[in-house]
């Protein structure tokens, strides 16, 4: 089912991290209020998305796949092949399994992300190489909307350089950028905030229910 006016929007949910700094078990299956991190991203991305694929190491597929049994949108959970060149890695196997023309980017640890925002994104991303927020005076590229192909072959040039920072890749796409002010006009700060602690996990227990 198309949940938009344009088909073929996808998503890329990364989540092949060693979690080394959430001080616990797969961070990608960490329960927030029962429900795991990667799950509670999946959902909110299936309202303006139609496939979601989500790229990690071998050793989490099996429990990825379960917790996103019976996801409202079509998933994928595929073993990242360019094994330890970072995000970047993740985010070119990603754009590889993918079959949509043009796709949202996000980690598994962003249970709050706002479905509406990353529709804006997409809405903006006519002609584009990519749009991409700036947030705290930063760009936001795992909160952002690419091109497929494109993205692809300029994450092929970045890893040949040894780059293996998402920033990296979207510095040489030269993407549309959405200045700070159009971004705080169009969603919360909590759209940007990542979980990468134990702490950070109990921060937010019973607010993503509540939104």
């Amino acid at each position: 089912m198309t949940r938009h006016d344009d088909p073929g929007r996808g998503a890329i949910v990364l989540a092949g991290g060693h979690s080394t700094r959430f001080g616990g078990p797969d961070k990608a299956l960490a329960e927030l209020d029962g429900v795991a991190l990667v799950r509670h991203v999946v959902d909110r991305l299936a309202e303006v998305v139609d496939e979601v694929v989500v790229p990690c190491r071998e050793p989490q597929v099996d429990g990825i796949r379960q917790v996103l049994a019976g996801a409202d949108v079509e998933t994928r959970v595929v073993v990242d092949d360019v094994r330890d060149r970072g995000p970047v890695g993740g985010f070119l196997t990603g754009l590889r399994e993918t079959d949509s023309p043009v796709v949202a980017v996000t980690g598994c640890d962003m249970p709050r992300v706002d479905p509406g925002f990353v529709r804006s994104l997409f809405a903006d991303a006519a002609g584009e190489t990519g749009v991409v927020p700036e947030f705290d005076g930063r760009w936001q590229p795992l909160c952002a909307v690419y091109r497929t192909t494109v993205a692809s072959a300029v994450s092929l040039r970045a890893l040949a350089a040894g780059q293996q920072c998402i920033r990296d890749v979207v510095a040489r796409l030269d993407p549309l950028v959405v200045d700070e002010e159009a971004v705080r006009a169009r969603t919360r700060p909590e759209n940007f905030e990542n979980v990468n602690s134990q702490a950070n996990l109990g921060a937010v227990e019973g607010l993503v229910a509540a939104e």
